[in-house]
């Protein structure tokens, strides 16, 4: 991904702050290397953990200088406002019950925001939330990070472009084991997100299920107005969610099945989508993400990949490298980060950004997320009673 000449005119990084994500944290090591990944961020600040000598420790080992530590997120708020170089932008990484909050308070001391999904745990809060990144003119990026795969992103734009004609069934599944076999988690796993108030109503659709929803969205265009689910438990006497399933309906009269489950035994990550219109099929699996099979409606099936034949523009701006190389996980998360840098810079420098740049998950999208789960346990709840999105 180049520099675009609308960041450039910034004539410097953006500065970020960092909040949760610390040792031992998969998410946080993601975000911090997204964010330096083109070169767009410099981490200046951060709030590691909940307990004040640890998150200390955790800046300082992560070269953060030590007046720019601090025990909570109020205080790095409050400090950062009365600097000249103070923070642009945060990150927040943190138990999902807590994103609300942080997120209220960034807004609030002028701050961009990248958040990870789900972006709150209740519908009233996301709504809130939604309203006041309108109000404030800032930008919101939710890590839904798939949508940066430039093979997801090909879709994105082939189905734009009308090359499936119209959309007619959709199916989704999001597929994992982790939790095929426990009974209950180690004490060094993530605790929190087996606690309700904490990772919200529904484990296995806040950390799984809005991905998958989110793909749907993402690449067809479409908006899920109706859902018949079941989302329980598939291993016994378990308290937490750990499988979903659902029929949709869209906004164009299209069907769609939509399977998530984190108890597959054996499964590893497996996000697949296949999405037909009346002139072929699409279909793209995580695992495997440099291939997009496209299936015409008359004629021979293709591969598309990166940098590929067939390549359109908004494919073409999230690969980094030569057509026959492989892009993963780390690539996809930094395309949100810079697309999300491209939007502040334009708006901080009061330039117009490139259009390419302006498709990572908002506000809305988390909005819409939020109520997807709302609504999907709410059916289950009515014995699959068709229910409103």
């Amino acid at each position: 991904m180049n520099l675009n000449p609308v960041i450039a005119t910034l004539k410097r990084r953006l500065r970020l702050a960092v909040i949760g994500g610390g040792p031992g944290s998969f998410i946080g090591a993601m975000h911090r290397q997204a964010a330096r990944l083109d070169d767009r961020y410099e981490i200046v600040s951060g709030i590691f953990s909940s307990n004040p000598e640890k998150s200390k420790s955790a800046g300082a080992e992560l070269g953060i200088p030590s007046d720019r530590l601090y025990s909570s997120v109020q205080e790095m708020f409050d400090a950062e406002a009365s600097r000249k170089d103070g923070i642009d932008i945060v990150a927040i990484m943190t138990p999902n019950d807590s994103h609300f909050e942080y997120a209220m308070a960034a807004l609030e001391h002028g701050l961009d925001i990248i958040c990870d999904k789900p972006m709150t745990n209740t519908l009233e809060h996301a709504q809130i939330l939604h309203n006041k990144v309108q109000e404030s003119g800032l930008i919101f990026c939710l890590t839904h990070s798939y949508t940066g795969y430039p093979m997801v992103r090909q879709a994105k734009a082939m189905v734009a472009d009308g090359q499936l004609g119209v959309i007619r069934l959709i199916q989704v599944e999001y597929v994992q084991g982790g939790k095929a076999d426990e009974e209950k988690p180690a004490p060094t796993t993530r605790l929190w997100k087996y606690d309700p108030a904490l990772s919200g109503p529904s484990l296995v659709m806040g950390d799984i299920g809005t991905h998958a929803h989110n793909l749907v969205r993402f690449i067809s265009g479409l908006e899920v107005t109706e859902v018949c689910a079941e989302v329980g438990h598939i291993v016994p006497e378990r308290l937490i969610h750990d499988f979903a399933g659902a029929l949709l309906r869209f906004d164009n009269n299209a069907r769609g099945v939509f399977w998530v489950t984190q108890a597959a035994a054996g499964v590893e990550n497996g996000l697949r989508i296949r999405i037909s219109g009346t002139k072929g099929t699409l279909e793209w699996m995580q695992e495997i993400p440099q291939a997009l099979t496209y299936k015409p409606l008359h004629g021979a099936a293709q591969i598309r990949t990166p940098n590929g034949p067939g390549t359109l523009p908004l494919s073409a701006r999230s690969s980094r490298i030569a057509a026959g190389h492989p892009e993963g996980l780390h690539e996809a998360f930094a395309n949100l980060y810079s697309d999300a840098a491209e939007a502040i810079s334009a708006r901080r420098s009061g330039k117009t950004p490139d259009p390419l740049a302006l498709y990572f998950p908002n506000s809305l999208d988390g909005l819409l997320g939020v109520r997807f789960v709302h609504s999907v346990i709410a059916s289950s709840q009515a014995n699959g009673q068709w229910t409103k999105c």
